[in-house]
């Protein structure tokens, strides 16, 4: 899963104020290479448009490495960047982010913030900052047990009737395609959660163009996913 850099260029108009980026991805896994960013800004060329940049899995990359559009000359000022601790430090409940950007834009969304979440808690901040200054170990082995989770589930689903998956190359997604099982992707996850006890999402649940898809996660053991591998196996024998 990449971005079509040349339907991207085409849509850009005189009425374009931001694009927003996400790499990895989720839903898909997908991850933009050094040449897409590049590519990216070279189609916004001159123009007054901003760039929102969500990284928030930005350390979860199993192949390759990542590129920030912010790197690139000239986009600098022109990039706002998301980023936070739910994913690569796995404080998903902590509810912290941050956002990187031009001082003045920060200004303003500081006030946005303030009236509308009025500041993270304390003690959640002083686990961020020990989280950051802290020793990295625990990312890189989080990171390498996802690919593992990965392989296992990609493959585990390539061998079952009706589906097809690529191989993400970041975040903790898969994204199987399921056209050839026949069934409409809400209807076959809640099947699957109904019958089988096998939670996924509709790729609609995403926009119009995830018909045809279902998202499941790897943030589970490899025993449950070979488990949820058996289920689902057994529900597609049975049902298609």
């Amino acid at each position: 899963f990449r971005l079509d850099i040349d339907e991207l260029a085409s849509l850009i108009n005189d009425r374009t104020k931001l694009i927003i980026l996400n790499s990895p991805q989720n839903p898909t896994g997908g991850v933009l290479e050094k040449k897409d960013i590049e590519a990216v800004a070279s189609a916004i060329g001159d123009r007054n448009i901003m760039v929102l940049s969500d990284e928030i899995y930005s350390r979860l990359i199993f192949e390759g490495e990542h590129h920030s559009i912010m790197s690139l000359d000239g986009m600098k000022e022109r990039t706002i960047l998301l980023d936070g601790f739910s994913k690569t430090y796995a404080m998903t409940g902590w509810r912290m982010g941050y956002g990187v950007m031009r001082v003045d834009l920060a200004t303003h969304i500081s006030r946005l913030m303030t009236n509308s979440s009025s500041c993270t808690a304390s003690f959640s901040q002083v686990a961020g900052i020990e989280a950051l200054r802290g020793s990295q170990d625990s990312v890189d082995h989080m990171r390498d047990e996802f690919k593992k989770r990965r392989d296992v589930m990609v493959a585990g689903l390539n061998k079952i009737k009706g589906f097809s998956c690529q191989l993400p190359h970041g975040a903790f997604y898969v994204f199987p395609n399921v056209t050839e099982t026949g069934w409409p992707s809400k209807r076959l996850a809640d099947a699957l959660l109904e019958d089988a006890g096998v939670a996924a999402l509709s790729g609609t649940a995403f926009g119009e163009f995830g018909e045809g898809y279902l998202r499941f996660s790897v943030a589970n053991s490899i025993e449950n996913i070979e488990k949820a591998l058996d289920r689902i196996d057994a529900w597609t024998k049975k049902n298609l």
